[in-house]
Formats: structure tokens, sequence, C-alpha cells
């Protein structure tokens, strides 16, 4: 039962480590950064996967799996190899747990920009462009795509 309840909390814990990959959104470093903006056009879109993240779901699996496996057998040696055995184990499935529970889907963007070179962006799915759309480059970290709002005039 311990065990259900250490992955558990790691699981809830890894839902909000989620790497936000939406182009709407700025981190507060990127407030008042000035950034180069060049136009372009869509000429490829396509979905793709993001993978998760790694790393702290394995140690939060470790530590909790070692923790509920100490708990195993009857003396120190049964419990020091519980504890081994279970910090494998749930290192393992922490990892597991972690790349299943961040994994994204995004859009993948080949722009040409209007000097003709070719560049490609990938950022979130909450906001969609067409083949053929005139979008605006906005360089940074990370750089993005957003509508060109000159292309309505």
């Amino acid at each position: 039962m311990k065990i259900l309840t250490a992955l558990g909390a790691v699981i809830i814990a890894l839902v909000g480590c989620k790497s936000n990959i939406s182009p709407n959104t700025y981190s507060v470093g990127s407030v008042g950064q000035v950034n180069r903006t060049v136009s372009a056009v869509v000429i490829s879109v396509r979905e793709i996967d993001v993978s998760g993240t790694a790393g702290v779901g394995g140690g939060a699996g470790t530590a909790a799996g070692a923790v509920a496996g100490s708990n195993m057998g009857s003396d120190g040696r049964d419990h020091l190899l519980g504890a081994i055995g279970g910090a494998v184990v749930g290192g393992l499935a922490g990892a597991a747990i972690e790349g299943n529970a961040t994994k994204q889907k995004g859009m993948e963007y080949v722009v040409e920009t209007e000097n003709g070179n070719l560049m490609t962006i990938v950022q979130g799915s909450d906001v969609v462009f067409a083949e053929g759309q005139k979008v605006l480059v906005l360089y940074g970290s990370p750089s993005r795509l957003i509508s060109d709002p000159r292309a309505k005039r």
C-alpha cells in the first residue's frame, strides 16, 4: 500500500511538471526583451510528438521504491536487499511515468522568409497555422510563430 501511495504522489507531481510549449505563453524573463521578427510564409505543417521530460520522476521513484522496499523481510540484510530492489524498480517506474505524463502533441512548421531562407519551428498545437499562411517568426528563447496581422489588411 505504501508503494501505491508513493507512486500516486509521484504521478500527481509529474503532471504539474509538463513544459509549456504554447506560443501564447512567455516567461517572466522574456518581458521587456527586444527580439528580431521576420515575415514568412508557412510551406509545411505536420503534427509531431514532443517527448516528455526525464529526471525528477526517476529520482522520486527511486526514493519511494527504496523506502517501500526497506520494509520487506525480517532482518537487516532483507531490509537492505528490499531497499536496493525497491530503488531500482521505483526508479525505472518513476522515469517511465514521468516520460508518459509529460509527453505532448505539437506542430512542426517549415517556413520560408521573405529573403528565401527556410527554417523549421516546433511549438505547441494550441494555435495551428495552414500552408500558405503569412506568419511572423519571433526570434527568442523559445522562438515562435504568430499570425501576421498585416495579412488581413
